[in-house]
């Protein structure tokens, strides 16, 4: 297993945004993850600055991982409700089916089908 390496800056680049490529999230033992105040070993850590940097790297990783699924889960909403689809959902059908409501799932369609124009890299990954 190698070392961590640093947070990216979450500021990003001077250009703007900039897609961070999510860290690897290692998986703990069963036995690790029955006890509640695990947490990717944070809890045993007791130099406060090596405590800052892996606690500030996870953060950074579950955010654009987050943001990954978001992605995702945009370009699945307009792909069932592309009017072109003999099966498509009705928006009622696939806010339910999300737990979000209408208005939510619309914007949702909205940016799946931004991301699908734009031939966005999360397409690339969904093959």
């Amino acid at each position: 297993m190698s070392e961590p390496r640093p947070a990216p800056d979450p500021r990003g680049t001077a250009s703007g945004y900039r897609r961070m490529k999510p860290a690897q999230l290692l998986f703990e033992p069963p036995e690790a993850t029955a006890d509640p105040e695990h947490f990717f070993g944070l809890e045993s850590m007791e130099d406060p600055g090596a405590l800052l940097g892996r606690a500030t790297e996870l953060t950074l990783a579950f955010r654009a991982a987050a943001d990954r699924a978001t992605e995702f889960q945009a370009v699945a909403a307009a792909q069932l409700t592309d009017p072109r689809r003999f099966d498509r959902l009705p928006l009622s059908v696939l806010a339910e089916r999300a737990e979000w409501t209408e208005d939510y799932a619309q914007k949702m369609v909205e940016f799946g089908r931004s991301l699908m124009r734009s031939g966005s890299a999360v397409l690339g990954d969904m093959d």
